[in-house]
């Protein structure tokens, strides 16, 4: 019959087109210079932009005003003036018990959960040394304009160290406060404490006497106020807190000064109370000799002041307080209550001032989840040159959370007026993107000459970017076009292209790693609503025919042509040069199921797109037509994760399209008619998670942009593996396993594998890079990274990217993860709204523009000036300098004559 004829003509059609297919596939290959080297290969992360995960502590100098924030896995972010940042990455992996700076003189320290101190140099950013500590560290406080620090042991002792800046090392002194002597055989109402096991819990030098006098505060409840030359106890206060109402047993949580002359002592409890102790001020003089301890204790036992804030009902710990002292009645408490669970917490601010009022005048922030911990910095606003305070909240799950303190003071003071005020407005610290996550992105790079732009970069100040912590809280508009002054280098070389959840595509200047945006595109039907909230879920931009295609969720592709500048230059970064709102002309096409992947041939006018559901359409872009949509079977996982057109065959008139789906099968089809090449399916034995699909040849155009190079792989690598094919090659990865196929057994529906490597551990992403040798690089759900030679596979270099984690389905994570590389290596992770990791495989400099100048957090010639309180501090600035020893010399002389002081060293 006729139909019979014509199946037989087609069957035999199709023998001859994979018979020539084979012909051109197996031709022998031309030399060429040997593959990819381990020294050509230096896999290091380059920068890190925004607020890392898993962070748990804060620290601030106010003085250079730098931020730090400390993570659970020994990473420390540094935030300098100007926009500058700063990674910090500790060989101890382990949290932070505490994090403090030496103002002003480029020193942080960090207390690890192991109790090793850490000194860092934040000039030089590097580690300089660690002292082992020996014992349990409960407490640490610096004394600040002085090389010393209290360390606070969990039985009751205070040790002091010393920084030799010199060496940068961290001394024990001989000087101590020892528990029996600090706190003593202190008795109330006829009983008597045993101070065995007792923590102290904060180390508070007096204002006005920071050399001199130091506050003590102890796990029970016990506050001790010791004199340092006297070398003894001058005041205790604080009451037997495990003896209270209903054998209520309550311990010390916070404390902080709520005085600037240190006369008053805020402390929270674990169930809850907050009670205000008086303590003698720097000014009253207290007999160092002869005084009994009965007489000292005979001061005032009971609380000034008990603040019931609704803590005390839920039993809410105060996990911490900071008072902020202001003119006026401004003066206020900032109060943390945090529930053991995490199920209850409450954040308040409250005036505390001298004029004590019966009524409570506070304020409650509403927070969505509990705040670990707090901080308050300055900032200047460049127009105005107004210093001005913010309040940091860091959230449980890394947010970082700020407030206007202006606008906090001007709530409470307001708060006795008929007119209610404006609760005070909140900022979410975000990556430039908005409030919507990146779904899938694309990374194009060119290499420029440092001289072509060097004149442009030495003008330019990292302060004229886009600035995540912002100097003026007041900006209505927090959007990163609005905040920025600088719209992008006259000479770019790095392209970013971003799709996001609610269906915007934003263009990137990424030559320097404070982003710039271009232009954004947000498309819309023509009721308005058809895209809105709808997830970009493939990108495919050809930089020469400036053609961006791309795929959304609801099974939409979009196909614009942009429109780049006048210039007649050729450079395919020309169209960053336009003004902010690029002009296009758009088209779109319906598809069935979300659409997955896109691939584009610019010579043939042919665009191919894959959806969930396994459907594979092939689109011509002149007519803007669907030339037919074809289903491709599949029992198990049907989405089709890439599509590539054979290139090889670029001067004939055969096209070939590779499709690769989600169970890591892969079939072959004849482009022009959509008939699969073989009845046979290239496929493993065990179905696993396919990732990354690239054809080993000769190419045109690559996904991340124009590259070309000799494909010709077998004669780099021939001698490698006798039984390596001739001819191109096709690269599948998968979660478990690489695998390397023949692209003529492809064709042929061979399931032939001449290389395979099984994965140790989940893979979770992988690209090939060119150096011009092809190389792999795979990154791990872990956050290990692998750079692999292809294509034998040999492993050329491995390294970790710490806080880096993928999302799996068991993870039930609610974060995403979007990465993407550009062809010469240089990789780009953004992970939720809060971070980007610019990640480089290959062992070359000058990737990014200002990279040396962003990472400098620390100005050795910032000016500072002393004003309030911190006046006294450079008072005493001398006599601390060398306190101690001079205090050590004193009692070394009275060792003869005095068993006290033996009894304290």
């Amino acid at each position: 019959t006729h139909t019979e004829r014509e199946r037989v003509f087609e069957e035999g059609r199709r023998i001859m087109f994979v018979k020539k297919l084979v012909e051109k596939a197996t031709r022998k290959p031309t030399a060429a210079p040997s593959g990819l080297r381990p020294e050509e290969v230096d896999p290091r992360l380059v920068f890190h932009y925004g607020i890392p995960a898993r962070s748990n502590a804060l620290a601030y100098d106010p003085l250079q005003r730098i931020l730090a924030i400390s993570t659970a896995d020994g990473r420390i972010k540094l935030f300098g003036t100007d926009n500058t940042q700063a990674l910090l990455e500790s060989v101890d992996a382990t949290p932070s018990k505490f994090l403090q700076f030496l103002d002003n003189e480029g020193i942080l320290l960090r207390v690890t959960t192991q109790n090793h101190i850490e000194v860092w140099n934040i000039s030089k950013k590097q580690l300089m040394h660690v002292h082992i500590f020996q014992g349990e560290i409960t407490s640490f406080m610096v004394i600040q304009q002085s090389p010393y620090m209290y360390v606070g042991h969990l039985f009751g002792n205070v040790s002091v160290l010393k920084l030799d800046k010199d060496a940068c090392h961290l001394v024990h002194m001989q000087y101590n406060i020892p528990f029996a002597v600090s706190h003593g055989n202190y008795s109330l109402g006829g009983t008597t404490e045993v101070a065995n096991g007792i923590a102290v819990m904060y180390i508070l030098p007096q204002p006005m006497a920071e050399s001199r006098r130091v506050l003590i505060i102890f796990r029970d409840g016990f506050i001790s106020l010791w004199g340092i030359q006297e070398s003894k106890t001058l005041f205790r206060t604080g009451g037997n807190m495990r003896l209270v109402m209903r054998n209520e047993e309550k311990k010390v949580v916070s404390a902080c000064w709520a005085c600037p002359i240190g006369s008053k002592v805020a402390v929270g409890y674990s169930n809850g109370d907050i009670f205000i102790w008086g303590v003698p001020k720097a000014s009253d003089t207290i007999s160092s000799s002869g005084t009994d301890d009965k007489e000292i204790s005979g001061l005032k036992n009971v609380p000034l002041l008990k603040l019931n804030l609704g803590y005390k009902m839920d039993k809410v710990p105060i996990v911490s307080l900071r008072w902020v002292f202001a003119d006026g009645r401004a003066s206020r408490l900032y109060v943390n209550g945090v529930s053991e669970l995490g199920s209850s917490s409450l954040f308040q601010v409250i005036i505390l001032n001298e004029n004590t009022e019966s009524r409570t005048i506070k304020l409650v922030l509403p927070l969505p989840e509990a705040c670990i911990d707090m901080e308050i910095v300055s900032n200047v606003a460049e127009h105005n040159k107004h210093k001005e305070n913010a309040l940091l909240l860091l959230l449980r799950s890394g947010c970082l959370r700020v407030y206007d303190d202006s606008e906090i003071e001007h709530y409470l003071l307001q708060c006795h007026s008929k007119s209610v005020p404006p609760v005070p407005r909140q900022i979410t610290m975000k990556l430039p993107f908005g409030d919507s996550n990146i779904t899938v992105a694309q990374y194009i790079t060119e290499s420029l000459n440092s001289s072509s732009y060097k004149d442009e970069d030495h003008k330019l100040s990292t302060k004229d970017f886009y600035s995540f912590i912002p100097p003026d809280l007041k900006e209505a508009d927090r959007n990163c076009s609005s905040s920025a002054r600088f719209n992008g280098f006259s000479k770019a070389n790095n392209l970013y292209i971003t799709g996001h959840y609610d269906g915007a595509i934003n263009f990137w200047d990424a030559s320097c790693p404070l982003l710039v945006q271009i232009f954004s595109i947000k498309q819309k039907s023509e009721d308005d609503r058809y895209l809105r909230e709808t997830p970009v879920t493939a990108l495919c931009f050809d930089t020469v025919s400036k053609i961006l295609v791309s795929g959304f969720q609801n099974g939409l592709v979009c196909i614009f042509q942009l429109k780049g500048t006048q210039s007649t230059t050729d450079n395919i970064f020309s169209i960053l040069q336009a003004k902010r709102g690029c002009n296009y002309i758009v088209n779109n096409v319906k598809l069935n199921g979300a659409i997955l992947a896109i691939s584009m041939r610019h010579s043939s006018g042919l665009i191919a797109v894959g959806t969930d559901k396994g459907y594979v359409s092939i689109i011509e872009m002149k007519g803007m037509s669907v030339l037919y949509e074809k289903r491709v079977p599949c029992e198990l996982s049907p989405g089709i994760i890439s599509l590539q057109f054979d290139c090889s065959l670029s001067k004939s008139e055969e096209n070939v399209l590779l499709v690769a789906l989600d169970d890591s099968s892969v079939f072959a089809f004849e482009v022009d008619k959509g008939n699969a090449l073989s009845a046979s399916v290239v496929h493993p034995k065990r179905p696993t998670r396919a990732l990354f699909m690239q054809i080993l040849e000769e190419l045109d155009l690559l996904p991340r942009g124009l590259y070309k190079y000799d494909c010709s792989s077998e004669s780099k690598r021939g001698s490698v593996k006798s039984n390596a094919p001739n001819g191109s090659l096709l690269l599948l990865c998968s979660e478990r396993s690489i695998r390397i196929y023949s692209l003529v057994h492809v064709f042929q529906g061979i399931k032939k594998v001449y290389h395979k490597k099984t994965l140790h551990g989940t893979c979770c992403w992988a690209s090939t890079f060119h150096s011009p040798d092809i190389g792999l690089v795979l990154i791990f759900a872990c956050g290990k990274i692998e750079i692999r030679s292809l294509p034998d596979l040999a492993l050329l270099k491995e390294t970790s990217l710490r806080g880096f984690t993928f999302p799996t389905i068991n993870s039930g994570s609610s974060f995403s993860v979007s990465l993407c590389a550009s062809s010469d290596g240089e990789v780009i992770a953004a992970m939720g709204n809060q971070e980007i990791f610019f990640f480089s495989a290959l062992f070359q400099k000058d990737i990014y523009r200002l990279l040396e100048s962003v990472s400098q957090v620390y100005k050795k010639d910032m000016i500072v000036s002393l004003e309030g309180p911190s006046s006294a501090m450079q008072t005493h600035k001398e006599k601390k300098s060398g306190l101690f020893n001079v205090v050590i010399r004193e009692i070394k002389g009275k060792k003869t004559g005095s068993g006290n002081g033996e009894r304290r060293f």
